[in-house]
């Protein structure tokens, strides 16, 4: 539903350029005069009431003297005037304009808006540089170059990015598909574009460079498919701005705006990269090679000390250096010089020539313990550069030799100038420092990881077994007070609720109660802490309010006298009582924190990292979006320095990881099931050998969110919903499992669309279709579960029966529904199941109602139409298409 009507900002066979000029220097005299440069093939048509004709093209007087409806206006006008022109565009039946104009904000914004919705007319702006489709010769915007042809597809929010972007890739010889200047978004957004370049073959590779991103649902749901298709490469900038709000949690300062933004593009399957020459080698590099799921790398140099140097670069990247084969040393001892290294790198010696070269690589690309090889060349003046590289690019078949990535490294500038052209005329990968080589490995190795990520699907249930109802009754106990902040003891019962091992907590209203407690508790454990407990004191350690290794009960009556006066002496400081709990020592764990913050735009994300009191100056955290699976979990895990710790070191075993993981799930269920849980911290969370402990809690509510159901509608991922899962009959007797639709579902299309017949597929599709393309099956399969949903039916056997799906639009107020049952099990029911299931989730969802279109032919469909309550009405457009509508009354909430 987002792309409609956007196929004419792809190939538009018409422009019509509204403001169009004959002044020179105006930016509709540049607009005209670009696109009349470029070539365009198409029709174009000026339209200014002041002119009959400019730069020798007839000019138009009004939108409504066009001889035709353009597939594409571009508008140039003043503020003011573009809603009625968008108004005019709409009637005479133009479906997509860019607005160039600036400064249409406010109330003129929305009358821009208002203008164009009754007639679905889609806006690309306002103040936005133009859009350029080279391909076709389109340069409808005001740049300084026109870009040439290419495979990459270009997002921006800047129009000056855009200039400078095109500027710098004109020097390099670098192509473009498209060009989509974004400018303030008030229509068309980052999503919507990801949506149309996933699907436009002419486009290899998506480049953006993103300054917000509107609609966060819409925007993951679009990317996550489209890095299934392409890579996906991205510049965001701001990576060190200060956090925009003041957190209560340590999670809530240490989770800033980046952070979160870094942690959506991972989980989007995005590569994000650090500057505009890193976009561009990124996607250079991931045209050339596929993802690699480990990063061996092999050196072949002609001088140690540079691979060395590679070799230092290569291990900061996170990349691995091959262990050689016996048999492969054993060949290279046959092939090279006595004095060569015997080890990876290998060294064959400054005189190298061709021959050697050769004989190494092709004996370490055939080991296969080898991923990668990097092939080095220093100038000497006892071999030739460009001689190696010949010899090189003579193995070398499609950037690889036997399918392992093959990545060059010239040194120098006078002699490595003409081998670096060889090598590129072979299309060998090839870098001018060891920095750019170990980045590339680097990013091949990181896109493997993003893309297996994609594959993940956290259900609305867990992995975990969780305690709902106590945690619901320790946070409707706060919140009927009025409170935000649990205390410590309310925080570790919930957390305890969701799977977090904590100490025996005992409260404590006076010293009185302390001291006894205390006497209690020293019976079994050697010593204990006293605690401040405090309604409106967050960071108890700060103010003094935390009294370790207490060993009797007198000490432990003073050390509550202690924390009561130095909180009274605090402006506002309240005590509200004490906790007292065995001192925890293992002495072999580190102290983690684990947390839960959320983001405005993104929602819900998780913590992990070292913990301690200067948690926020080490800051070795990395965040995650909720929600998460053990492999997310892990991943998460992973991308922390501490991690290293945590998996044994010298005297110290492993910790328990899979305890690590499941307080990750943990916290990751909890702000699933509890919209009003907004933000955890759980610091010092204790690992070792024998699991995890957390010594520390705090969570704060928003109190207006008490009433919201689960799942939390604030995660920008929906989790899977498998509370919709089923067993159904048809009347053959066979049973069949109904369920949401994966992404790895994919795999079961091409056996499901080998047995419906070519007539099933025209009647489900309303034209003729034999196949339905990979990268279509793929975003058939990548759904967000919110505004989209696809439930599959599955034999016993595994094997794909029947899809229903629907799409709705953002307001939710209708959805349009398909279903295709194989043919070789029509009339049995399974059709109608398959469609009951449907329409109870989309009541369920609160989705106005289903539409759909059904050729006047399709008996069977119609039948069953009528039998669920459809209206039946034929398509004023078509009349052999019939128009099927159910209103969805009862709107409700999903199951969990």
């Amino acid at each position: 539903m987002s792309i409609r009507n956007l196929e004419g900002a792809l190939d538009p066979a018409s422009v019509a350029v509204i403001g169009a000029s004959q002044r020179r220097g105006a930016v509709g005299e540049v607009v005209l005069r670009n696109i009349v440069a470029a070539g365009f093939r198409g029709a174009v048509y000026p339209v200014n009431p002041k002119y009959d004709e400019v730069q020798g093209l007839r000019c138009y007087r009004r939108v409504a003297d066009l001889p035709e409806a353009p597939d594409l206006a571009v508008i140039m006008t003043p503020p003011a005037t573009v809603p009625q022109l968008v108004s005019q565009l709409g009637e005479r039946g133009c479906r997509i304009a860019v607005v160039i104009t600036a400064g249409i904000g406010g109330e003129l914004r929305q009358q821009l808006l208002d203008a164009a919705r009754p007639h679905l007319l889609r806006l690309i702006g306002p103040n936005t540089i133009g859009l350029l489709a080279p391909h076709l010769g389109l340069n409808a915007s005001f740049t300084h170059i026109a870009p040439a042809p290419g495979r990459l597809g270009l997002i921006s929010q800047s129009g000056a990015i855009v200039s400078s972007i095109i500027d710098w890739a004109y020097a390099e010889g670098i192509g473009f598909s498209h060009v989509l200047s974004l400018g303030d978004m008030g229509d068309v957004d980052v999503g919507d574009c990801l949506n149309i370049l996933a699907a436009d073959s002419k486009t290899a590779a998506i480049l953006m460079y993103l300054e917000s991103v509107p609609e966060p649902r819409k925007f993951m749901s679009a990317a996550r498919a489209a890095a299934r298709i392409k890579p996906v490469i991205a510049v965001k900038p701001g990576r060190h701005e200060a956090a925009a709000r003041a957190a209560l949690t340590h999670t809530g300062s240490l989770a800033g705006a980046d952070t979160v933004i870094d942690a959506a593009l991972r989980r989007a399957g995005i590569i994000r990269v650090d500057d505009l020459e890193d976009l561009f080698n990124a996607a250079e590099i991931t045209a050339r090679f596929r993802p690699m799921s480990s990063g061996r790398v092999a050196v072949v140099t002609n001088g140690g000390g540079a691979g060395v140097l590679a070799v230092d670069r290569l291990l900061d990247e996170g990349a691995t250096l091959a262990t050689l084969a016996d048999a492969t040393l054993q060949r290279l001892d046959a092939e090279l010089p006595p004095t060569w290294s015997r080890a990876n790198p290998v060294d064959i010696i400054g005189d190298a020539p061709p021959g050697r070269y050769r004989a190494a690589l092709e004996a370490v690309a055939a080991d296969p313990g080898v991923d990668a090889v990097l092939v080095m060349n220093c100038p000497t003046a006892l071999a030739s550069p460009v001689e190696a590289a010949a010899a090189v690019a003579g193995l070398v078949d499609k950037g690889t030799i036997g399918g392992k990535p093959v990545l060059a490294c010239w040194l120098g500038k006078h002699a490595a100038d003409p081998a670096r052209a060889v090598l590129q005329q072979a299309g060998v990968a090839s870098f001018d420092t060891p920095v750019q080589v170990a980045e590339a490995v680097a990013l091949l190795t990181r896109w493997s990881v993003l893309q297996r990520n994609l594959e993940r699907v956290p259900a609305t249930r867990g992995e975990i077994a969780v305690d709902t109802e106590t945690a619901r009754a320790v946070i409707a106990a706060a919140a009927a007070e009025g409170r935000r902040l649990l205390t410590e003891d309310e925080a570790k019962a919930v957390i305890a609720a969701y799977g977090i091992p904590v100490p025996e907590t005992v409260l404590a209203v006076d010293e009185d109660a302390v001291a006894a407690a205390a006497e209690r508790l020293l019976r079994g454990n050697p010593a204990v802490v006293v605690k401040l407990r405090s309604a409106t004191i967050t960071h108890k350690s700060d103010v003094g309010g935390v009294v370790l290794g207490i060993r009797d009960a007198a000490g432990a009556r003073a050390a509550a006298a202690a924390i009561r006066e130095r909180v009274n002496a605090l402006p506002g400081g309240t005590v509200d009582g004490f906790t007292v709990q065995p001192m925890i020592r293992r002495s072999l764990a580190e102290e983690l924190i684990a947390g839960v913050a959320t983001d405005p735009s993104f929602g819900p994300t998780v913590l992990f990292g070292a913990g301690g009191t200067g948690v926020e100056v080490i800051k070795d955290t990395a965040t995650g979006l909720a929600p998460l699976d053990e492999v997310l979990a892990g991943e998460l895990i992973e991308r922390t320095r501490i991690s290293r710790l945590l998996a044994g070191y010298r005297d110290r075993p492993a910790a328990d990881r899979a305890a690590i993981v499941r307080a990750l799930l943990g916290l990751s269920q909890l702000v699933v099931d509890f919209p009003a849980v907004v933000a955890v911290d759980v610091n010092p969370l204790l690992a070792d050998a024998d699991g995890v402990i957390a010594l520390d809690a705090r969570v704060e509510l928003d109190l207006a969110r008490l009433d919201e159901p689960a799942p939390n509608r604030s995660l920008a991922i929906r989790p899977y919903p498998s509370g919709w899962e089923k067993t159904v009959v048809d009347r053959s007797g066979a049973r069949f499992t109904l369920r949401p639709i994966r992404p790895a579902d994919v795999a079961l299309y091409p056996a499901y669309l080998g047995r419906v017949d070519p007539e099933d597929m025209r009647l489900r599709f309303l034209m003729p279709m034999k196949v339905i393309p990979p990268d279509l099956m793929v975003r058939l399969t990548q759904l967000d579960y919110d505004r989209d949903i696809a439930f599959v039916a599955l034999e016993a056997s595994g094997e794909l029966a029947g899809i229903v799906r629907y799409a709705s639009g953002p307001e939710r107020d209708a959805a349009e529904f398909g279903v295709l049952v194989r043919s070789d099990l029509k009339g049995h029911g399974l059709g109608r199941a398959l469609m009951q299931h449907l329409i109870d989730y989309g009541r369920a969802e609160g989705i106005g109602r289903l539409d759909g279109f059904v050729l006047a032919e399709n008996a069977r469909m119609l039948a069953l139409c009528r039998e669920l309550g459809f209206d039946v009405a034929v398509d004023p457009a078509d009349p052999q298409r019939l128009r099927v509508t159910l209103p969805l009354a009862d709107a409700g909430h999903a199951p969990p």
